[in-house]
């Protein structure tokens, strides 16, 4: 029997261990789609606690509280930090099976070097340790991209966003590159025309333009593109429940937009119709940028309305959806190709159901012009845990080429997050030895290592071109 959580977690023979620990394991991070504070790591921040640290924001362990009917005071509201945190530690004796409970301890050990299980008995001792190690240098933010050899972080920003943190931490010349990615959903989220118009707003005072007119705001995007790029910017994501596809016998875009400006309901076909509008003139501006595009498709959010009204978005109420995906997504794409001015493109899919889809959708693009030009990206969300990750590279190894994807990252909020990369490895080290002992690939570790690594790290670093 195998300790919890020993130095072979996740690796069930002597070819996964060696591939793991001779390979995998000494590559560097680079984090290419995260959701981290540049202020935090503009101001080399030190949490105060590890509830600070750990909880703030994390909605996958505020999901899971609900569910043992912790009450909302102790996940978002206004206890103290102890009482958050013991009311965590109540908790995660019974997310046993839940990549939770993994990543719980395997954060205490990377981190703070705590074999403990955390439960009530534990909870007070660990939370005084790790709060007052969170003091030092070492696990400031700044300290904890060092200790986890993240060379790149790419953060997801808003076109409005002045970028101010970014360029403040790239005049300290800080060893991690911490670079923008352009996240522009707001400018063609058209389902609450209030909230929008508030967004043109802002977004047109950060630009010192008025947005009235869809040229008006193409012309603002396609400026504060150039400003991303000066600051380092080479991607794009995009967080959509699919593809919109274009609609026919629809009102020019530009009508549309015209509605929407002065506030008429917009119906779900002029929606979908005027999203594809602005959603390839922007994919056209990232080839010519030469950056890459991401699309985040099949999240069904804010589902529960009233925690939305009294929490807002990004709180823990989102799930699954299953909407279709493959003939819009075809569509886009070939529109794009059919002018080469398809950018390199990864899809992050939230369905499993669609694993196949996706996995056979990037064969049709990728032309030859560059190694994985079109990319099924990790599993994400609901999906980065064992089950989803092995489901997804399964997909990939069967219907593309798993020696040519660009790796994990941690999609996170939370700079605790980092051993998601070392879980994510194992997995595929894993993968690959249970294959190799069964005599379904050869016995080289030579190869295999080198595979190995490039998914790890070579193959993202030079897919993006990082200056490394």
């Amino acid at each position: 029997m195998k300790p919890f959580l020993g130095d072979n977690f996740l690796l069930e023979n002597e070819v996964a261990e060696a591939l793991y620990h001779d390979y995998a394991a000494k590559m560097p991070i680079i984090d290419y789609h995260c959701h981290l504070s540049p202020k935090d790591i503009a101001e080399n921040r030190n949490f105060n606690n590890i509830t600070d640290a750990w909880l703030e924001g994390d909605h996958y362990k505020w999901r899971a509280m609900r569910t043992m009917g912790i009450n909302e005071s102790y996940i978002t509201g206004e206890k103290d930090a102890e009482a958050k945190f013991k009311k965590w530690a109540e908790v995660v004796p019974y997310t046993l099976r839940n990549p939770l409970y993994h990543w719980t301890h395997l954060e205490l050990q990377r981190y703070f070097g705590i074999n403990e299980l955390l439960g009530p008995k534990s909870a007070r001792a660990i939370f005084n340790s790790s709060s007052a190690q969170l003091q030092s240098e070492a696990l400031s933010t700044r300290g904890i991209l060092t200790k986890m050899n993240v060379k790149v972080v790419c953060t997801t920003d808003d076109p409005a966003d002045s970028l101010e943190y970014h360029q403040q931490i790239a005049d300290d010349q800080f060893d991690t590159q911490i670079l923008p990615t352009f996240r522009p959903d707001k400018s063609y989220a058209f389902q609450d025309l209030d909230a929008y118009h508030a967004y043109l707003t802002k977004l047109g005072k950060t630009a010192g333009k008025e947005i009235k007119t869809l040229d008006a705001l193409m012309e603002v995007l396609y400026e504060r593109i150039e400003f991303f790029h000066l600051m380092g910017g080479r991607l794009a994501d995009h967080g959509i429940e699919y593809i919109p596809a274009t609609q026919k016998g629809a009102l020019s875009p530009e009508k549309i937009f015209e509605k929407a400006f002065h506030k008429t309901e917009l119906e779900k076909s002029e929606i979908d119709h005027l999203s594809n509008f602005i959603l390839l003139q922007l994919s056209k501006k990232y080839h010519e940028k030469g950056w890459t595009q991401q699309f985040h498709l099949g999240a069904l959010r804010n589902n529960n309305k009233r925690m939305f009204r009294n929490l807002g978005p990004d709180t823990g109420f989102d799930s699954i959806g299953d909407f279709p995906q493959a003939q819009s997504l075809s569509q886009y794409l070939n529109t794009l190709d059919n002018s080469d001015q398809l950018a390199k493109t990864i899809i992050y899919n939230l369905n499993p159901a669609d694993n196949e889809v996706i996995a056979t959708m990037i064969g049709n693009f990728n032309d030859g012009s560059i190694k994985g030009k079109v990319q099924f990206g990790s599993g994400w969300w609901f999906l980065d845990q064992k089950d989803g990750m092995e489901k997804q590279m399964n997909a990939l190894s069967n219907m593309s080429m798993l020696s040519c994807f660009v790796g994990m990252l941690t999609d996170s909020r939370s700079f605790l997050s980092f051993p998601r990369h070392e879980y994510f490895r194992r997995v595929l080290c894993n993968l690959i030895g249970k294959d190799v002992v069964t005599g379904e690939l050869p016995n080289d570790n030579s190869l295999w290592g080198k595979i190995i690594q490039d998914i790890c790290y070579q193959n993202a670093k030079d897919y993006f071109k990082f200056k490394l």
